[in-house]
């Protein structure tokens, strides 16, 4: 059997990876000398109220290698695909393969560094838990996962540029600036990074949908099985317009909301919503 199993930055919701029978490895977040379980035993609400009241983002850090060997049966028969956030982010991939080396599992187990992030991730996990259901080998699973990662379209529009200025990730002249001017950020990830593509400005209601909008020849050529809307707590009313514009595209079989998860939020704060999909 092949056994399917993802870090915790795919933020899946646990609807469905019960459905697709995906294992989750967390990563961890630690919070001054707290540390904690992502998706396990913090919340990006929490996350932020400790963020805001130090000043601080918190750190993170990858699955031991440990943490992996403990969800691997070397006495046993199955084959296992372990999905990770991109490894120019996080060594979560080099301790995956470490872990089935020193279990002497290199054979049995295929670690995919999916170059990506969020629902980057689990749009490819997805696919996975299918072709397994499809009754694929584990080789066959990886030569598509192959195939598709390259097509993967994963962007986010944030709200705030404080939390990438508290990572590191923006100065604090563009951060002041860009909160002055109410600048808005679209990031995407291409080749296993993050890079700026454009700014929007104006309210949430305003800026997010003209963001989706922006990509609607892209959506029109997407594979049709799903999109997913991907935020770290939004107002309700700005996710349901895009839920909304979505279905009006009468395109997608599938359209699958998330929460991004305490590592992903991190670094890009409250506000924040991506749409993602597989190009055709």
């Amino acid at each position: 059997m092949v056994r399917i199993l993802a870090d915790s930055t795919c933020d899946l919701s646990k609807e469905l990876t019960e459905r697709y029978n995906i294992t989750i490895i967390p990563l961890y977040v630690r919070l001054g000398e707290d540390e904690y379980l992502d998706g396990i035993n913090i919340t990006p609400t929490e996350l932020y109220k400790w963020s805001d009241e130090h000043g601080q983002t918190p750190k993170t850090a990858a699955p031991g290698i440990e943490d992996i060997s403990k969800l691997l049966d070397p006495a046993g028969s199955d084959e296992y695909v372990i999905f990770t956030i991109s490894s120019s982010m996080s060594a979560s991939f080099n301790n995956a393969r470490l872990a089935a080396e020193n279990m002497e599992m290199s054979d049995r187990v295929h670690v995919i560094d999916s170059e990506n992030l969020s629902t980057g991730i689990g749009l490819q996990v997805i696919r996975a838990a299918e072709l397994v259901a499809e009754g694929k080998s584990a080789a066959e699973i990886v030569s598509e996962i192959e195939s598709i990662k390259g097509k993967v379209r994963a962007s986010f529009v944030i709200d705030t540029l404080v939390y990438l200025h508290r990572g590191g990730r923006c100065s604090g002249l563009a951060a002041l600036f860009g909160s002055v001017l109410k600048l808005h950020p679209r990031i995407a990830v291409t080749d296993g990074a993050m890079h700026p593509e454009q700014k929007y400005r104006g309210s949430s209601r305003k800026y997010v949908l003209e963001y989706v909008k922006d990509m609607e020849p892209e959506l029109k050529k997407a594979r049709k099985d799903r999109v997913f809307i991907t935020h770290s707590p939004c107002d309700r009313a700005v996710i349901e317009s895009v839920r909304a514009y979505l279905e009006s595209l009468g395109h997608f079989d599938e359209i699958l909301e998330t929460d991004a998860g305490s590592v992903i939020a991190s670094h890009c704060g409250p506000g924040t919503l991506g749409v993602l999909f597989i190009a055709e």
